[in-house]
């Protein structure tokens, strides 16, 4: 059976849709087989793999509303992946499964009878917490978050995880949280540092490492119908990717593990020596923030459930 990520953020411009088109094309350079699912009514992984989302006939939204199995839409895709694509359509889906019975469970449905056929299935989130996204964390084993290090970004992990707790509690017990995933850092500013850290704090979720820098080649490569790991294969944008697909492939403990603020390698939270950033340089102290929230019990620490 395949294992399902959900890469989701209701924020959008955080690297969602670059980070499912390079983890597909990452595990798929480990010899893994894999389908990228592409959730987003603006169909922005469709066109960064090359498809013309304007021209296809059938969609993710067919298979949603149960005209077709999976299988008969997946596409192939020049870097290795398979792709179930989305195109502007995939908007009027979600008014029509808000009137279905078990509406949440449709895209879990619909895997399941291609699960056999991939090693891992990775699921582009749209920038919402509505029905779309719900059934994504509803088919996923784990959640990606990507964080953009900026305080806009920043904002919106609480609401998220919120809605982790309430899917986990109602639709998948099983969903557990991978981590944050730092997008778009620019080590050199110290107000990345300082988010990266106190989303940790704040949320108690892991931080994964490395951290992906910002570069123009993330912006070049949708244009050629790419991932960046064949556009701009040595960068470091792509080997931070490769790093990331390692770990989640379980090739390679030492790169794209995560760290928790307060918590040191193999300690439990609050054991752990003075904390680190994955560039490696200590925190500079947080900017003034509102009171923190409580995002209720159990929240995720270094993975566990939320």
């Amino acid at each position: 059976m395949a294992r399902v990520l959900a890469v989701a953020n209701q924020k959008g411009g955080v690297a969602k849709t670059t980070s499912v088109a390079s983890l597909g094309a990452a595990l798929s350079e480990l010899g893994q087989r894999v389908l990228l699912v592409d959730l987003d009514p603006q169909a922005c992984l469709t066109f960064s793999l090359g498809l013309d989302p304007d021209v296809l006939e059938l969609s993710v939204h067919d298979v949603l509303l149960g005209r077709l199995p999976a299988g008969i839409v997946t596409r192939p895709t020049p870097d290795g992946a398979d792709l179930l694509p989305a195109t502007i359509e995939l908007a009027g889906c979600e008014a029509i499964l808000l009137s279905r019975t078990g509406r949440e469970h449709v895209l879990r449905l619909a895997l399941d009878e291609v699960a056999d056929q991939y090693d891992f299935v990775l699921v582009d989130c749209p920038p919402s917490l509505g029905v779309l996204t719900i059934n994504g964390l509803t088919a996923a084993d784990e959640v990606v978050i990507p964080l953009q290090c900026e305080t806009l970004s920043h904002r919106g992990v609480g609401q998220l995880l919120d809605t982790v707790a309430d899917v986990q509690r109602l639709t998948n017990p099983r969903l557990r949280v991978r981590g944050v995933l730092p997008t778009l850092f620019d080590a050199r500013t110290a107000h990345s540092r300082a988010v990266m850290l106190d989303v940790a704090t704040r949320y108690e979720v892991t931080i994964l490492e490395p951290p992906i820098a910002r570069s123009v080649r993330f912006a070049e490569a949708p244009g050629l119908g790419r991932s960046i790991l064949t556009t701009a294969s040595r960068s470091k944008g792509a080997e931070a990717y490769r790093a990331h697909a390692r770990a989640i492939a379980g090739q390679d403990s030492g790169s794209g593990s995560g760290i928790t603020a307060g918590t040191g390698p193999g300690t439990g939270p609050g054991r752990g020596g003075p904390r680190r950033l994955p560039d490696g340089r200590p925190p500079v102290p947080p900017v003034a923030r509102p009171p923190a929230r409580t995002v209720g019990p159990g929240a995720a620490v270094s993975g566990a459930p939320v």
